[in-house]
């Protein structure tokens, strides 16, 4: 059985591979640029958010102060890197598109269902990033109101790790399945109905984004495990109404 790891795995030697490692320059390129804008913009204002965050605290909860400035950084950093993410991912969109219909050729010998052109499945990939935003930010709003709720702020990061777990999954997934004709409701349902397999993949994902500089490297290798693990899980799914 294909598991997550196996699949990312596998995803990336696949795509360093002879006749695939063309097509991940360029996505390399924008996480590198968002990267480096980014990083520069996070480390000039850190300080100044935690503190700001941290006069929040209420008095009679000053003595679990211990506790609850980790759970603040943490819950900073994965703010960051989800925002980072969301942005990367909404430029480098066509590219990974791209990606993902070579790979599943190689990968399966078979083309995906798409017969849409280059031009107009690069548009069609910007405006389904744009209805995963309307999707996730909402979402991400709500869970950044709870972070500063004190008391409910204790569980917070592991609501944003699950939540970026979701949708990582959503994010890379979505490329096969945009590829093959599913519909972003059709997917989600799909994701959902096998929610370990989704959120193992989601939850590695994730990981994958915590490592500097590598994470550049590594993420075209999701794209190719997306289309894996597509194959195996969630293709033979049959939509529903």
């Amino acid at each position: 059985m294909l598991d997550a790891f196996t699949a990312l795995t596998r995803g990336t030697r696949l795509v360093y591979t002879r006749g695939l490692r063309r097509y991940v320059f360029a996505p390399i390129l924008v996480n590198l640029l968002v990267y480096s804008t980014m990083l520069g913009y996070v480390v000039t204002n850190f300080g100044g958010w935690l503190d700001a965050w941290m006069a929040m605290v209420p008095g009679w909860l000053g003595w679990l102060e211990w506790l609850i400035w980790p759970l603040f950084v943490i819950s900073l950093l994965v703010i960051v890197l989800f925002t980072f993410t969301l942005v990367t991912h909404l430029i480098a969109a066509p590219f990974y598109g791209f990606l993902a219909a070579k790979v599943e050729i190689v990968a399966t010998g078979r083309p995906p269902l798409d017969d849409r052109g280059l031009a107009r499945a690069a548009v069609d990939a910007l405006g389904r990033e744009l209805v995963k935003l309307a999707y996730i930010l909402p979402r991400a709003l709500l869970l950044f109101i709870v972070s500063w709720i004190p008391g409910l702020n204790l569980v917070a990061p592991l609501l944003w790790a699950l939540f970026s777990a979701w949708v990582m999954a959503i994010t890379y997934l979505d490329y096969p399945m945009d590829n093959n004709q599913v519909s972003f409701a059709d997917m989600r349902r799909r994701l959902a109905r096998r929610w370990w397999p989704t959120l193992t993949y989601g939850g590695w994902v994730t990981l994958i984004t915590w490592v500097p500089l590598a994470n550049l490297f590594l993420l075209p290798g999701a794209v190719a495990a997306a289309v894996l693990m597509w194959e195996r899980h969630y293709a033979c799914d049959i939509a529903t109404p």
